[in-house]
């Protein structure tokens, strides 16, 4: 990967990101954050940022801490 296939893989997450929250709270509808992560796909051709295309990376189940000590 070269700097500016670097560069536009950043720009990528980064607006996507923006989108996501975006979309979160409600500001913009699924079908508009599609249209959104369209655009964007063919403006910075990102090389990663297809690859989690639709896969959601958050998750809303709970966190729990594993510990390995006794009581």
């Amino acid at each position: 990967m070269d700097k500016q296939e670097f560069a536009n893989e950043k720009l990528y997450q980064v607006t996507m990101l923006m989108a996501r929250k975006m979309h979160a709270e409600g500001i913009v509808s699924k079908k508009e954050y599609e249209q959104i992560d369209t655009v964007f796909r063919e403006k910075y051709h990102p090389t990663f940022g297809t690859l989690f295309a639709d896969i959601s990376l958050t998750s809303n189940a709970e966190r729990v801490i594993y510990s390995s000590e006794r009581k």
